[in-house]
């Protein structure tokens, strides 16, 4: 294929700027790699920049034997599974009936599901709802008044409409009902949206830390990223007592050390859901 010049030169600036791109989000990252394994020395005389010197491992060493750590990365966890498989099942058992051309009043019930994406209800009355039913410092708090996402939803129920209606009216012939035909029809044919759509609440549960900072104010339920935010904000409340062990180690290296303790497990699910990725949000977003 025979490009012509301006295509070559989009082609290029294209390239250029998705390289600066990756070098802007990779470049921290190693930063942080380099900083979390240098001695003290070389930290604080900011020496480090993409890599260690004074190569060791003690401030991972100090944060894996800090308890608070594997209480946040629990509670973390918790989140990122428990809390999208319920967002799953609310999001699939919402999407399908609004998928349905018979259901009376769909449009209604998309534009009401549509205005919540841009007018909630306010932090205070938010709040207060949460107050009130009793699920201040309580995981559930974290999880509840976040559990069904409209952008989710519609992608969903976009990728359910595009699934041929021969395939159900075949079902329907040999008796199934409306749960066996979303189970043995459109969650089989919905796997890449599925897949996709998980990965985007867990990411924003494992990155939950503003409704933490509202409802949370026992350590003990403290979920990963506001574990991080005290560590990187506070040091008073840290647990930065750093005994004759880990002399050779500052609150900095300690810091970054935690960062990346938190991140690696997150990064783990990636190349296992990436491939779906581009499938399931263009599959979702063809009608709309």
């Amino acid at each position: 294929m025979i490009r012509t010049r301006s295509e070559s030169i989009f082609q290029y600036v294209n390239a250029a700027l998705l390289t600066l791109l990756s070098l802007s989000i990779i470049l921290p990252f190693i930063h942080i790699i380099a900083k979390s394994l240098s001695s003290e020395a070389y930290v604080l005389a900011k020496e480090i920049v993409f890599w260690p010197k004074g190569f060791n491992f003690l401030s991972y060493e100090y944060v894996l034997q800090n308890k608070q750590f594997y209480h946040s990365l629990t509670n973390s966890i918790f989140l990122a599974v428990v809390g999208t498989l319920i967002s799953m099942i609310i999001t699939v058992l919402a999407a399908y009936p609004l998928s349905r051309k018979h259901l009376p009043l769909s449009r209604m019930f998309m534009l009401l599901i549509i205005i919540t994406m841009f007018f909630s209800g306010g932090i205070i009355p938010t709040y207060l709802i949460v107050k009130e039913t009793g699920l201040l410092n309580s995981i559930w708090s974290l999880i509840l008044p976040v559990a069904l996402s409209p952008f989710n939803l519609i992608l969903i129920r976009n990728f359910f409409q595009a699934v041929p209606d021969s395939l159900e009216e075949s079902a329907r012939i040999d008796g199934a009902s409306n749960i066996r035909v979303l189970m043995s029809i459109y969650l089989p044919l919905s796997v890449p949206s599925i897949a996709t759509i998980s990965m985007f609440y867990a990411v924003g549960y494992w990155n939950s830390f503003f409704q933490a900072m509202m409802y949370i104010t026992e350590r003990r339920w403290m979920p990963m990223q506001m574990y991080l935010l005290q560590l990187v904000t506070d040091e008073r409340t840290a647990d930065l007592n750093i005994s004759d062990v880990f002399r050779e180690i500052t609150p900095e290296t300690i810091r970054a050390a935690a960062i990346l303790c938190a991140v690696i497990p997150i990064l783990c699910v990636y190349p296992f859901i990436q491939k779906y990725f581009v499938q399931g949000i263009m599959l979702g977003a063809e009608k709309g």
